[in-house]
């Protein structure tokens, strides 16, 4: 045990000073001893969901000896035997999953504990120095070993004042993962109410004295939380920053892709590749309605605010269904107000230089950059240049768009100009940063926006570039969808009919036509594509439903 190292961190967290540390889940001992020569305050080694054995729990225990960081081991559960285990191996202290009670806190507390005061056996172990120390050690580990339970459950944060009161806790760890889980909301960071019941335990616990940590999700989220009052903050995940670092360097050069459950490669060229074309759409989903090609300033026209205007491409005047797309145009110097709608937004900036303002969460954007704004999010929308337009590309998850003015003033922070989403907010992607992949050969594609991506959203759409001959084979889809050519010219070909598009022309495609488009230039052509559904979901035909109307529907 490093009573030391214990100290001092003690000593930080009582005049308020934050505590850094790294939470280790891979295996290797360089790890820790990286941390230990950055200067951390503490590690947190992960023996409850990562796969370290024993063996790699205590060398990891060694790679922090004689050091000023504090080594605690999260357990897979709240059992005596594993706290006396971990403590025996050398860990100056103990992380707890799923604390919900004060009897299951108080009962970790004895298991961390000699008698008469505890529960815990003294062994001749490496805490002991191998049986040499037992005097030493008995009489300094009861007063120095932390005990630090997860918040992770609503169950706990309607029992955080009793928590709070239980003898020998000083810190709590949050859980927002698991706590979003049990409030109803699986796979989410940070779900719907989840930061409040967050900030209601934290400041019960700063009321009683305690202090709280929790793992940050990026380097602005560790800003975030430290200024909310968290005295433990976590750099993330060991695996997740190394991931971060690998995402954003294969971003710079094109290369990054978006990681899928086990493994696979959905966005990957050779897996499209082997996407299963059947023979005619299904009956179920043959269209109502004709494909609009829309030119731009053909469609209705709206002033929303002093020196914003905003060009409807597809919507409710041509008989769209729960989407709305077009290009808004601020003049030099204009300001959208903050506002907020019951559906979600994607802006991206085509021209010009403009500022997003998000919850106070300030993106500036240049083109080809996309902030979506989910439902309920207060944002405005700035053109930064006085002398020159900005123009963006818009879209909405509805065909009667409203939206409702916010008049109150939030606190602002500058973003950093990553690719990034917020938890339980929004997202924002970067062209020189976005994930790339591609959908068939000769295009690539990148998501700016889906219920994965951002969860509960309600449509999905990315950015498109074609070099000449790209092209998507022909599909239909079971919503509508809007493309707009932002670069180039397009061939668009509609079961027989084909079409000419560029300038920024748009293609509303209904629910059940089949389609493809196609670079038939030498150019580059590029769209921004928007699905009014959740995912990217296509269903793929024949070549000849496309290109012939009498195979389209077996008429």
């Amino acid at each position: 045990m490093k009573v030391p190292a214990l100290q001092r961190l003690r000593a930080k967290l009582r005049s308020s000073q934050p505590v850094y540390g790294l939470w280790i889940t891979l295996e290797s001992p360089s790890i820790c001893e990286m941390a230990v020569a950055l200067g951390l305050d503490w590690v947190t080694i992960d023996a409850e969901h990562g796969h370290l054995d024993w063996k790699e729990i205590v060398e990891h225990v060694r790679a922090a000896v004689r050091s000023e960081t504090v080594v605690l081991v999260r357990l897979a559960e709240n059992s005596p035997a594993l706290i006396k285990r971990a403590l025996d191996v050398g860990a100056d202290g103990v992380v707890l999953p799923w604390i919900e009670t004060v009897a299951q806190l108080e009962a970790a507390v004895a298991a961390a504990t000699y008698p008469p005061g505890g529960v815990r056996g003294i062994g001749a172990e490496r805490a002991t120095c191998w049986g040499n120390c037992f005097v030493e050690h008995a009489a300094e580990a009861d007063v120095n070993v932390l005990v630090v339970p997860i918040i992770e459950t609503v169950r706990a944060v309607e029992n955080i004042e009793q928590l709070a009161a239980v003898e020998g806790v000083e810190a709590y760890f949050f859980g927002p993962a698991d706590l979003s889980s049990t409030a109803g909301y699986p796979g989410k960071w940070e779900g719907p109410g989840v930061p409040e019941m967050i900030a209601k335990a934290r400041t019960a616990l700063r009321r009683a004295g305690k202090h709280c940590g929790v793992v940050a999700t990026s380097e602005q989220n560790l800003t975030e939380r430290r200024e909310q009052g968290f005295g433990m903050l976590g750099l993330g995940l060991d695996a997740g920053l190394l991931l971060r670092s690998l995402h954003a360097a294969l971003g710079s050069q094109g290369r990054d892709r978006q990681i899928r459950a086990s493994f696979t490669l959905e966005n990957d060229a050779v897996a499209l590749a082997k996407e299963q074309a059947v023979a005619c759409a299904p009956p179920n989903m043959r269209p109502d309605r004709a494909e609009v090609m829309n030119a731009r300033g053909s469609g209705p026209q709206l002033e929303i605010t002093r020196g914003v205007t905003f060009d409807c491409m597809v919507g409710a005047h041509n008989h769209a269904r729960n989407l709305t797309t077009g290009l808004v145009t601020f003049a030099p110097g204009a300001v959208l107000p903050m506002h907020r709608h019951t559906f979600g937004e994607s802006v991206t900036l085509l021209q010009g230089r403009a500022l997003v303002d998000v919850e106070g969460r300030l993106y500036e954007v240049g083109p080809l950059d996309n902030v979506t704004i989910p439902r309920g999010l207060a944002h405005r929308v700035s053109n930064l240049s006085r002398s020159a337009p900005a123009v963006f590309h818009i879209a909405m998850a509805s065909h009667d768009p409203t939206r409702e003015l916010v008049d109150r003033i939030l606190p602002r922070r500058t973003m950093s100009e990553i690719t990034q989403t917020q938890p339980g907010g929004e997202r924002a992607t970067y062209q020189r940063s976005a994930t790339r992949y591609s959908p068939g050969a000769n295009a690539a594609f990148v998501d700016y926006f889906n219920a994965d991506l951002i969860p509960g959203l309600e449509m999905s759409g990315g950015y498109g570039l074609f070099q000449q001959g790209g092209r998507l084979p022909a599909h239909l889809h079971d919503f509508d969808e809007s493309i707009c050519i932002v670069t180039g010219r397009a061939t668009c070909i509609v079961e027989g009919r084909r079409y000419s598009m560029e300038n920024l022309a748009t293609a509303l495609q209904p629910r059940g036509r089949i389609h493809y488009f196609i670079n038939e230039t030498p150019a580059p052509m590029a769209m921004i594509w928007v699905y009014a559904g959740p995912q990217p979901e296509r269903i793929v035909v024949d070549e000849r439903c496309a290109v012939e109307p009498a195979v389209a529907w077996n008429a």
